[in-house]
């Protein structure tokens, strides 16, 4: 029996998710911590997803600020459940992203593993992408290995569908390789409009969406980006996806209603996702969803109306809280990192080979 710690920030960029799991060798979700972003660090990672002015010791000094909340996460973690740093084998921090540009070969997470291994006494593996992008792959996602560990006994053909500002889908069927890719924006661009129109980081439940009506002609533009016409393995981020992407394609068509804008922003979402699975994945009996899209329920009311013949589900009908499967994965991908096991799918990325993920600091 280990315990690993996985500590992630996604491209919502709301706060750090900290899950604590023990492998025996079964995965089981033991203790979860939530920290907020501090307004500021959230505007500083959000500026250092594009290039500015003394980015290089901009992106060191966030780093060391992300850091120390992590650790403080971390801490306060631990003495809630009356364990001592030396009592988890690694932490497996995924840092943040602020560029993923794998077409010209780089993907950064910024996190200072040295850091959090020094202000937490604990060994941490990070920078898991790099190693994949390397290889020829993606670097993204990596958490389709993980989800088959947690549902690959189950019967049939399934889908685990992760939406957080992206979202990506594991696909899993019996005597197959999973299969896996991102599928374009899901939260991002109805996090971004929200918070552009009305000061509010995210739509709860979706209802400012579903007091809109779709705008065909906008709809039409935004599914017209190359990406979704894309093959896998594919994956994407800021650099493709984001407010001045929207505004753009705004500015060619009539002014519309805000609230029209965020319905057909969440149609985008919803319809990029259910041609992704229908292209790759013939007769899904299940779609499983986690992250933050699994709580609004205007998006998930329409997957499972696009998808009639698929049971459409949060990933806590088999007892795993949606909030924390990525965080999870990366305690996870430590484990595989220690353990020297490999972690990436080829069939999912398009790396030349298997390959073992992660850089060690010791404790």
């Amino acid at each position: 029996m280990a315990h690993y710690i996985g500590v992630m920030s996604g491209t919502s960029l709301d706060g750090l998710d900290i899950a604590l799991i023990e492998l025996t060798p079964a995965i089981k979700l033991i203790a979860t911590h939530y920290i907020p972003m501090p307004a500021s660090l959230r505007t500083e990672m959000l500026e250092l997803c594009s290039s500015g002015p003394d980015e290089i010791a901009r992106s060191a000094i966030a780093q060391q600020n992300w850091v120390r909340l992590a650790a403080q996460g971390v801490h306060t973690l631990l003495d809630a459940q009356k364990l001592k740093p030396e009592g988890i084998r690694a932490i497996g921090s995924h840092g943040q992203t602020i560029r993923h540009e794998p077409a010209r070969g780089f993907t950064v997470q910024i996190g200072n593993p040295a850091l959090l291994s020094e202000l937490t006494g604990i060994a941490v593996v990070s920078d898991f992408r790099s190693r994949d992008v390397a290889a020829g792959g993606q670097g993204a996602p990596l958490v389709p290995a993980f989800h088959e560990a947690l549902f690959e006994e189950r019967a049939g053909n399934r889908a685990v569908l992760n939406i957080g500002g992206f979202s990506n889908l594991s696909l899993i069927e019996p005597e197959k390789p999973v299969a896996g890719f991102d599928c374009g924006p899901g939260n991002v661009l109805l996090d971004a409009w929200i918070h552009q129109q009305r000061g509010e980081h995210f739509d709860r439940d979706g209802l400012w969406a579903a007091s809109g009506k779709v705008e065909p002609a906008l709809l039409k533009a935004l599914l017209g980006d190359p990406f979704f016409v894309t093959q896998g393995p594919k994956s994407t981020g800021r650099e493709v996806f984001n407010l001045s992407w929207l505004t753009q394609h705004l500015s060619h068509l009539p002014v519309f209603a805000p609230e029209d804008v965020q319905a057909t922003l969440l149609e985008l979402t919803a319809l990029t996702i259910v041609h992704s699975l229908q292209n790759a994945q013939t007769n899904t009996q299940e779609l499983l969803v986690c992250g933050g899209g699994a709580h609004n329920r205007t998006l998930m009311k329409r997957l499972a109306d696009l998808l009639p013949n698929t049971q459409v589900s949060s990933t806590a009908t088999y007892g795993v809280d949606p909030d924390w499967v990525e965080a999870m994965a990366f305690a996870w991908l430590a484990h595989c990192c220690l353990e020297g096991i490999s972690a990436n799918r080829p069939s999912v990325t398009g790396a030349r080979g298997l390959r073992i993920l992660g850089a060690i600091y010791p404790a």
